[in-house]
């Protein structure tokens, strides 16, 4: 079982430049822009997992999204936001798989070319998606700090334009758009439930939800052997110190500096589930639906069913972030719970 760091005595992080901050108009620009070319996802039900959860539960299907993850909406808004004579250069991200895939089909929309830079222990479902959507991987060492270095060599050499995985404003206002289409199908809601790994969909999330449902409440569903953003929150000040630890390979990511700024702003709480909880919570959807999901979607679920008290009696929008789940590795996956 995981446990959570103790990182609130770690020294505060010297910040880069702050990136300006998306708001609701962007994600609004981001809809409408994106709208010929990613799909407006279902929204699930199940009597079922209300009852074990003690709440009403609205299920976005981002699983069902174009290349399998909510991911498309923020790498297709960045994409064809670009003028014309930047996006001929191309563009370049560092991804472990979603992210990676989505902007490299993003990229194929429009017809540029794209680089991926990819930790050499990414899920191989995922590196075998983001080569099939056409781009260019460049491998490197699983740190921050390799993706970054190899990225700034990618960039030097081709003149790409980078697309950050969460802390680009275009990213995070396109993962906004899948709040907005839930709470324009089904309004109403007492929180709003997403996975948190760097944070473009949980700031995203955060914006949308201020902007059209402020009695909503936010949360992030975050594993206990990544919970930087839960640590950040709670010493109000970004921890970059952890090295994480979870089966969620997508959530791997450390909360970035702009997306820290906006949960901050918005009051966001984050939440912790441990990767067996995580699992049986897959599982469990798996049984009940007929869906699959990838862990770092199912947390979100995990981390409801955890807090009945909290949740008890609410109606409860959950964003199922994806679905690219390794088929040969799920034996391993069950085994952990």
């Amino acid at each position: 079982m995981n446990t959570v760091p103790d990182l609130t005595a770690a020294p505060p992080l010297r910040e880069p430049a702050p990136v300006p901050l998306p708001g609701f108009d962007d994600v609004l620009a981001a809809a409408a822009r994106i709208a010929p070319h990613a799909h407006h996802t279902p929204v699930l039900r199940s009597r079922s997992l209300d009852a074990l959860a003690g709440c009403e539960l609205h299920f976005k299907a981002e699983h069902l999204q174009r290349a399998g993850a909510f991911k498309f909406r923020g790498a297709c808004n960045a994409v064809w936001s670009l003028p014309a004579a930047t996006a001929g250069r191309g563009v370049v991200t560092h991804s472990s798989g979603n992210h990676g895939a989505a902007l490299a089909l993003a990229a194929r929309s429009r017809g540029i070319p794209c680089h991926v830079v990819v930790p050499h222990n990414a899920v191989a479902t995922k590196m075998a998606a983001i080569r099939a959507y056409g781009a260019t991987l460049h491998p490197c060492e699983p740190t921050l700090a390799a993706r970054e270095a190899m990225c700034a060599q990618v960039q030097a050499a081709t003149g790409a334009e980078l697309v950050h995985p969460y802390t680009d404003p275009r990213v995070i206002a396109g993962q906004g758009t899948a709040a907005l289409e839930l709470l324009g199908h089904d309004g109403g809601f007492d929180a709003l439930v997403t996975p948190l790994g760097g944070g473009g969909l949980l700031g995203g999330t955060a914006i949308t939800a201020a902007a059209v449902a402020p009695a909503t409440r936010v949360y992030g569903a975050e594993p206990t052997g990544a919970a930087d953003g839960h640590a950040s929150l709670q010493r109000n000040a970004r921890v970059t110190e952890l090295v994480p630890d979870t089966i969620c390979d997508g959530l791997r990511g450390l909360l970035g500096a702009p997306n820290f700024t906006l949960l901050r702003q918005h009051g966001v709480d984050v939440l912790l589930a441990d990767d067996a909880a995580t699992v049986r919570a897959l599982q469990l959807f798996w049984q009940r639906t007929k869906q699959l999901i990838e862990p770092s979607s199912a947390i979100a679920l995990a981390v409801v069913l955890a807090q009945r008290e909290r949740f008890a009696g609410q109606r409860v929008g959950i964003v199922l972030s994806g679905g690219n789940v390794d088929l040969e590795a799920l034996a391993g996956l069950f085994a952990h719970a």
